[in-house]
């Protein structure tokens, strides 16, 4: 009787690497009913939650991210690190995966960099237009790596990569609510202009205090937001918004679990540009302002936006921009028709349709060929 098909699936920290990973995992479910999956993630994150209430196995790492701030304090990062990677051999060890496969976050370097070195074939996936230092680390031993933009010869070895896209999450495009009944779900009033305000899974604190400092605005707009504060963020935002009075054009909430008829009841979208973010965007063909967060690795969210800007498929304001400009900029946009269908139009010329199956595919036969190869 032929050996099952294992596979790892490493990373994860935000909701941007957590939704890909699953989706890459129900995709191999789906063609490969018999296959066996294990995710490695980070003790403590969003993973060792969001992965077994998605019906899978998850064992976490003490993996923790430089502080670029404090570099005294990545003592203790470099030890967890030690200890991360030794944990990571001993999982490989027990689990004997045919194949290894990083989505980016803390967890997937370990794990990957020793399944590399035990001669276990890996794919990465780089969801971002700038590839941040672990990936370009780990391509070196990778078999594939699959990327969601165009260019990124740059950073990888060109036999390598594989234009895929990024997976998203399973739903968002099977869904048939219509926009009328997605507003009506939001307490809303589907006759008027809906502007949808995410900042990730965490929250943004710009974006957030341009709501709050906003709400006089927001008032006397004519227009109806839907805002998303995330979970660090909804006390003080529901503080102020009580204190500012009335406000029945102004839905708040720390988490949207039905984010399908989130976007489908956003005329606009205002988000930070995030690589998942973006893809679904894509996919949705929605007109979005991209607020890209400062505070991330090599500034990749700005290099994100700048490849839809660059193409009219996306407006842009600046962090540091956006308290000034950020809400006039949407309020403005989002009564404009033309403005919307020439941000839809091409903003959808950019979408992957098959991302997840693809990269299954594309796992699964690295698998095979290494049962192949390691079969006595």
């Amino acid at each position: 009787m032929e050996e099952k098909i294992r596979i790892i699936i490493s990373g994860g920290g935000t909701g941007g690497h957590i939704f890909p990973a699953v989706s890459i995992a129900n995709a191999l479910k789906a063609q490969h009913p018999d296959i066996e999956i294990l995710f490695v993630g980070a003790e403590g994150r969003m993973e060792m939650h969001r992965v077994p209430a998605a019906g899978y196995q998850i064992i976490g790492l003490p993996v923790a991210g430089f502080d670029r701030k404090h570099l005294w304090k990545n003592i203790s990062v470099l030890i967890k690190l030690v200890r991360s990677q030794l944990k990571a051999r001993q999982i490989i060890k027990d689990f004997k995966p045919h194949a290894a496969v990083g989505v980016g976050g803390y967890a997937s370097g370990p794990t990957l960099k020793m399944a590399g070195m035990m001669g276990i074939p890996t794919l990465i996936q780089e969801q971002n237009s700038y590839a941040g230092v672990t990936n370009k680390l780990l391509a070196k031993k990778a078999c594939k790596i699959c990327v969601a933009y165009e260019g990124m010869e740059r950073f990888f070895e060109k036999d390598k990569i594989i234009l895929t896209g990024n997976p998203v999450r399973q739903g968002l495009l099977n869904h048939t609510l219509s926009r009328e009944a997605a507003i009506q779900s939001f307490g809303l009033d589907p006759q008027k202009k809906t502007i949808l305000i995410v900042g990730g899974s965490l929250g943004a604190r710009t974006i957030n205090n341009c709501v709050m400092h906003g709400l006089e605005k927001i008032k006397m707009s004519g227009v109806q937001f839907i805002w998303q504060t995330g979970k660090f963020y909804i006390e003080e935002a529901k503080a102020t918004v009580t204190k500012a009075g009335d406000l029945p054009m102004l839905h708040t909430t720390d988490f949207i679990s039905d984010m399908a008829a989130a976007y489908s009841a956003a005329d606009l979208v205002i988000s930070r540009a995030g690589a998942g973010s973006i893809s679904e965007f894509c996919l949705l063909q929605k007109p979005v302002i991209l607020v890209p967060s400062p505070n991330v690795a090599e500034d990749h969210q700005t290099k994100n936006a700048l490849a839809l800007v660059n193409k009219d498929a996306a407006l842009y304001v600046k962090d540091m921009e956006a308290e000034e400009k950020l809400l006039d900029l949407a309020i403005q946009t989002v009564q404009q028709p033309e403005t919307l269908t020439k941000l839809s139009t091409n903003i959808a010329k950019l979408a992957f349709k098959d991302s997840a199956n693809v990269i299954a595919q594309e796992v699964y036969k690295l698998a095979v060929n290494y049962q192949k190869k390691n079969e006595r």
